[in-house]
């Protein structure tokens, strides 16, 4: 679903499920033209006028006040949590449910990797939902706010996950990045073999295609997220062998990310399901109650292609339509 509303329809829905393509198959169509370009970022534009994106954009700014007071305590190191359990007791009616249907599911790892100039405080409502819904282990990291360089960013991030593997015992686990967070997991599943590692990426409002906000500054960070870079045509290459099934979320009101559309993840060897999101901004993403519960309902789901086959869980196919509901409350008032 990709068409614009005017703010009161459903707020995500599935705009696209892309297999890996097969032998013989027709190579991907050309990129638009500059000026086809130039009118997907003036239709972009659109959307900042309805009821919906004049409401989104205030969330937003609620959002990125409360997350501003809290950026101080995300940069002390996490503290272990115990994460293996063997017992139902003292567990809630979801977690319970979760651990009783797959206790593999809800014992497989989650990694949360943040954004640029970012730390793991990003994921305060998106970790605390996921304990709720019965994932037993859900770990933050931070990388260094100066990062520079994607490729070595992917090599830490390769090494964290590794860790992780050698700490749970579960040889693969899930990836959830926001941002340049998206990015860096998806370059490490590509180029460094992570494949092996992480059985679903979920990406929030990533760069996979590139951003025209890059060219406003002139480091090396910027040049490697500018459309058309060494490092996008490197993703670009064969990926036959990458099994890891990506979920890309991307926003209308997205003011990080232009054209919006680059947010979505398109490659032939790839598993991808694109999930369109009306009305919620880039910093208001990982903190969004439906996007939240729908990455809950992803992950409780340990099939290689994402659909849903559990009944009472939301259905996660073509054309799938999720309800609205009330925007989350800030987090100085939850």
């Amino acid at each position: 679903m990709s068409s614009h509303d005017d703010g009161e329809g459903p707020r995500t829905g599935t705009d696209g499920v892309a297999a890996p393509a097969s032998p013989g198959s027709p190579a991907p169509a050309a990129r638009p033209a500059p000026a086809a370009r130039l009118r997907g970022l003036r239709n972009d534009i659109l959307p900042l006028l309805t009821p919906g994106g004049v409401r989104g954009a205030l969330v937003e700014a609620i959002w990125c006040s409360a997350h501003l007071a809290i950026y101080p305590f995300g940069l002390v190191r996490e503290r272990p949590e115990p994460g293996d359990r063997y017992a139902l007791e003292g567990l809630g009616p979801r977690q319970r449910g979760l651990a009783a249907r797959d206790i593999e599911a809800a014992g497989t790892p989650i990694l949360l990797v943040h954004g640029m100039v970012d730390n793991r405080a990003i994921f305060t409502v998106l970790k605390r939902g996921l304990r709720k819904r019965g994932f037993g282990r859900v770990v933050t990291i931070n990388y260094s706010p100066v990062t520079n360089d994607i490729r070595q960013a992917a090599g830490d991030l390769a090494i964290e996950v590794e860790a992780l593997v050698a700490q749970t015992g579960y040889e693969r686990i899930h990836v959830v990045g926001h941002s340049l967070g998206g990015l860096i997991a998806r370059y490490y599943v590509q180029r460094l073999g992570g494949h092996e590692r992480v059985h679903t990426l979920v990406t929030l409002g990533s760069p996979h295609a590139g951003t025209l906000t890059a060219r406003l500054l002139p480091v090396n960070l910027c040049r490697q997220l500018r459309p058309g870079s060494d490092l996008y045509a490197e993703l670009a290459e064969p990926a036959e062998t990458c099994r890891t099934r990506f979920v890309a979320y991307w926003s209308d009101l997205d003011q990080m990310i232009l054209p919006h559309g680059n947010a979505r993840l398109d490659h032939t060897d790839l598993y991808v399901r694109n999930v369109r999101v009306h009305g919620v901004g880039h910093m208001t993403l990982p903190l969004d109650g439906q996007v939240v519960h729908e990455i809950s309902a992803v992950l409780s789901q340990l099939d290689w292609d994402g659909t849903t086959l559990s009944a009472g869980v939301t259905p996660l196919l073509e054309d799938t339509v999720v309800p609205r509901r009330r925007l989350p409350r800030p987090l100085s008032a939850t």
